[in-house]
């Protein structure tokens, strides 16, 4: 399961079920490229296919939306799933 837990434009924000043992973090995808960044403190984990400007864009959707995307990691993985 991945539950979204922002879309902003053409980027999806998730995780998955599985990432529970990870510390907090996002996966962002559009189309067949997809990015991972962590969120305390927000760094870029990997990229597969984005390009330098619009890897910056990402990150700047990450982090203008950190504090939203920590708490769905949290309500989430708290609530049992």
């Amino acid at each position: 399961m991945s539950p979204t837990v922002l879309q902003s434009g053409p980027y999806r924000c998730f995780f998955f079920s599985s990432d529970r043992g990870e510390p907090s973090h996002v996966h962002v995808s559009r189309e067949r490229k997809a990015a991972k960044f962590w969120l305390k403190p927000v760094k870029l984990e990997y990229n597969r296919g984005f390009g330098p400007t619009e890897l910056n864009k990402i990150e700047t959707i990450v982090r203008d939306n950190q504090a939203h995307l920590l708490k769905a990691w949290h309500d989430y993985f708290q609530s049992g799933n």
